[in-house]
């Protein structure tokens, strides 16, 4: 059974000094963030200078697990090293009255710590997780991963217990004195949608319960 690492107090990493009444380090608020999420984007640095390279992930527990091919630079160096895991939800563009004031709303994460790489019996169990993550009820229709492609795959995962959100929501913040500008404010919603399935030629089978819900 894994440890339940989660976020309490902030420590000299993640505690927000820019605009404090928007951070959270509520777990519950962290793991929906991550949840939400397809892919991250991961800082580090190695010889050639720094980099943040965005990669798909998911969680199980308190792990944000990544994967990738044995020879990846990055999963290398992350072993070696304290990274910055990033993941922000983008809701809406916020229109005030004065350009300074124009704001976004969102959804945003960090997660601070070194990635350890998962080991062998635990591997299977968490790339079927991801595939569950993907599309729920996928895993149990389709060829699982063999012992070959397995072997050629470093599953690694980072705890959630260093980690910060960052979130804004609602309407512009104008200052008093340009309240009166005649000039249109509000919000502009941003929204994820899901698009019809789009069956692939040939394939004559009957489309599976999980993908006829996918824009339902």
């Amino acid at each position: 059974m894994e440890i339940m690492n989660k976020p309490s107090a902030p420590t000299p990493r993640t505690q927000v000094k820019r605009v404090a009444e928007y951070a959270s380090y509520d777990a519950a608020l962290l793991h929906a963030i991550v949840d939400s999420a397809y892919v991250c984007h991961i800082a580090f640095g190695d010889a050639n200078g720094s980099h943040c390279i965005p990669t798909a992930c998911w969680r199980l527990g308190e792990h944000l697990y990544i994967h990738g091919s044995n020879g990846s630079r990055m999963l290398k160096r992350l072993q070696e090293q304290e990274c910055c895991v990033t993941i922000t939800h983008v809701d809406g563009l916020v229109l005030a009255r004065s350009a300074f004031n124009h704001s976004m709303n969102y959804r945003s994460a960090m997660i601070y710590g070194r990635f350890e790489a998962v080991d062998e019996a635990h591997k299977r169990v968490a790339m079927e997780a991801f595939m569950e993550h993907i599309v729920p009820g996928r895993q149990a229709e389709i060829r699982a991963g063999n012992d070959k492609e397995y072997a050629a795959t470093t599953v690694m995962r980072i705890a959630l217990a260093e980690a910060a959100c960052k979130t804004r929501k609602g309407p512009p913040n104008d200052d008093a004195e340009d309240m009166d500008i005649p000039v249109w404010t509000g919000v502009l919603p941003l929204v994820t949608t899901h698009g019809a399935p789009i069956v692939e030629e040939g394939c004559t089978l009957p489309t599976p319960a999980y993908v006829t819900a996918w824009n339902a």
